[in-house]
């Protein structure tokens, strides 16, 4: 962190009178205001508690040294996020200096849609300044996913997000005779062991997930080719696995069919009910998604276990994007590199956020004593586990067509669950959807 607080001083960014130099010269020329767009306050906050120098106005302005930070925030809901980039990014280059979207997020599920060679809204790594050499901690799989047609990295993450299944402590103990690791893992080691706890859960009066949704991206992740073929949409011999699965525990009432992100899927992050085995997720997760800062929350008293679960899986990750046309580029530069290869950063990030991060000296280091051991996790440490997931993740069956694959077929399967509708219905349904969506392809 020291060494990047150094390099924006000798820009000329942050601190107060240098001599004049090249770099100097060169980030003076660059332009005042710094526009960033995100779906959420999460790059936010972790510029604002970890970047050097960043100093907050408001909720949507903060200022580096005497460049006026904008965050255009628009969520994510019915495509918001991705439609927004879509309308400003092909005329950044031209748009007018102050207009100029000089950073944006992506998420693992349409990276590869703004990474695109031909789409060119996204710079490359090289073009900012930014090479191997800088990115060598990071792991192989976040690289990957942000390549485009000429093996060039357009985009760069500060996480790492191998997940595994996270179980309710108490309810462990309870059931299965032990809440530690190792037994719990044992007794979730692949999906027939799964589903025979998964009995034995709901025998006692517990969920063994809070939905059939929450199973998803395991299964998903673990197919053997993509969605989408020559032009044509395929079922998984896995995603089928995960409706066979799904619909035989929804019908013995071991899980449910709600949303992710409802009321009714957050229940079981609380006491009261307190009712539901495990969740699936990553590092990400424990922070954002689990109420552990809040009273009557199982997280906040240390209540919850991670294991690996029945199959390695990783979820999302938040890649960081040079805009094509920005006139921040050395500011831009600086902060990915801040963000995503700085020890120091990566460190803080992971201790003050529970964050899995992208940079395997940390993660080995946080490993190897108690400064990763996560109070969230009863005083367990994650990251050996998750640094050996990151390892193996594998993202050579990924699409553009993912996202939307994923959402429309698991609308169209809770039909099925539900039992409104066969199987061969819902599968109908869930075909003219993704035809609409995408017209140029075909369904089987």
């Amino acid at each position: 962190m020291k060494k990047r607080m150094m390099s924006l001083i000798s820009l000329g960014l942050i601190g107060a009178m240098v001599l004049p130099n090249a770099a100097f010269a060169e980030a003076a020329e660059e332009g005042k205001v710094l526009n960033i767009q995100v779906w959420n306050e999460e790059f936010k906050n972790r510029i604002t508690d970890h970047y050097p120098g960043y100093e907050a106005v408001d909720e949507t302005h903060g200022k580096i040294g005497d460049v006026d930070v904008v965050w255009t925030i628009t969520p994510s809901d019915d495509n918001a996020y991705q439609n927004n980039l879509d309308s400003i990014l092909p005329g950044n280059v031209d748009a007018a200096a102050d207009d100029k979207v000089d950073i944006f997020l992506i998420e693992a599920d349409y990276a590869l849609k703004y990474v695109d060679k031909d789409a060119d809204v996204a710079m490359t790594m090289a073009e900012l300044g930014i090479n191997e050499d800088d990115l060598a901690k990071q792991y192989t799989y976040t690289q990957d996913i942000v390549k485009d047609a000429d093996g060039m990295i357009r985009a760069s993450s500060w996480q790492a997000c191998s997940a595994g299944l996270i179980y309710n402590r108490e309810i462990a103990k309870e059931v299965l005779g032990s809440d530690d690791p190792a037994d719990v893992q044992e007794a979730v080691k692949d999906w027939a062991t799964y589903n025979e706890t998964a009995a034995k859960m709901a025998e006692a009066g517990y969920k063994m997930a809070a939905t059939v949704n929450d199973t998803y991206r395991v299964y998903s992740n673990n197919v053997s080719a993509p969605w989408v073929q020559d032009g044509k949409v395929v079922l998984d011999d896995n995603i089928k696995a995960w409706v066979d699965d799904s619909k035989a525990a929804v019908d013995a009432g071991e899980t449910t069919t709600a949303e992710l992100w409802s009321d009714d899927w957050a229940k079981g992050f609380f006491k009261d009910p307190g009712d539901v085995f495990c969740y699936f997720g990553p590092a990400w997760f424990f922070n954002f998604s689990m109420h552990g800062d809040e009273e009557g929350s199982i997280g906040n008293e240390g209540g919850w276990g991670l294991v690996t679960g029945p199959q390695g899986f990783y979820w999302g990750g938040t890649w960081i994007c040079a805009a094509k046309g920005t006139d921040n580029p050395t500011l831009v530069k600086d902060i990915i590199l801040t963000m995503t290869t700085d020890n120091d950063v990566m460190k803080e990030i992971a201790q003050n956020d529970s964050d899995c991060v992208n940079n395997k000296e940390v993660l080995e280091e946080l490993a190897a004593d108690d400064s990763g051991n996560l109070a969230i996790l009863g005083g367990q440490n994650p990251y050996e586990m998750l640094a050996a997931g990151a390892e193996l993740v594998d993202m050579s069956n990924t699409s553009p067509y993912d996202q939307g694959c994923n959402e429309e077929f698991q609308a169209a399967m809770k039909n099925y669950f539900d039992g409104n509708a066969s199987y061969e219905e819902a599968l109908a349904q869930f075909n003219t959807a993704i035809v609409e969506k995408y017209p140029e392809l075909v369904t089987e």
